[in-house]
C-alpha cells in the first residue's frame, strides 16, 4: 500500500469524493449508522490516504493535540469492503502513528468502537474509562503513550 498525507486544502475534487465516498459507505451503509459524518471538522485535520495501486483502500484523520481531544487524535478509520484481509488496517494505522511521532506528540487519543479492541490493544493502544455509545455503537476511550 502507498500512502499519501495531506490537509484538507491539498485534495483534489476526486480525493475528496473518494474518501467520503469510503467512509460512507462503510460507516453510513454498511454500519447501519445515521449520523453526521461531515462534521466540519476535516478542514483542520491531516488525512492519511492509502492506496492500494490507484484505489483508495483505507484512510485516517489525524488531530493535532487540542483540536478533537487534549491529546493527538487519530478518528475515521476505515478499510474499503473491497481490501479487507490483506492488513491494511493495520498499515494505515501504523503510518498514522508513525505521523504523530514525527511530529512529537507524546501521545495519541482514539474513540475506538468496542469490537476492535484486540486490533488496537495490538497497536499499544490501552483502554481508559467506561465504555459508552457513540452513534448508538459501543465506543471506548484508548490512549498511545510513547
Amino acid at each position: 500500500m502507498n500512502f499519501t498525507i495531506k490537509s484538507f486544502s491539498e485534495f483534489s475534487t476526486q480525493e475528496l469524493y473518494d474518501i467520503l465516498q469510503l467512509r460512507s459507505e462503510v460507516f453510513v451503509v454498511e454500519q447501519d449508522c445515521v449520523y453526521q459524518d461531515l462534521d466540519g471538522n476535516d478542514q483542520k485535520a491531516i488525512h492519511i490516504l492509502g492506496y492500494d495501486e490507484d484505489q483508495l483502500a483505507a484512510y485516517t484523520r489525524i488531530f493535532k493535540p487540542g483540536n478533537y481531544f487534549e491529546e493527538c487524535s487519530i478518528g475515521r478509520v476505515v478499510v474499503s469492503p473491497l481490501h479487507r484481509g490483506k492488513s491494511y488496517g493495520k498499515d494505515i494505522m501504523l503510518s498514522s502513528i508513525a505521523f504523530a511521532k514525527a511530529e512529537a506528540y507524546p501521545s495519541i487519543k482514539i474513540s475506538a468502537q468496542c469490537y476492535l479492541d484486540k486490533f488496537y490493544t495490538d497497536l499499544g493502544f490501552i483502554s481508559t474509562g467506561e465504555k459508552y455509545l457513540e452513534d448508538g455503537i459501543p465506543h471506548q476511550a484508548m490512549i498511545l503513550k510513547f
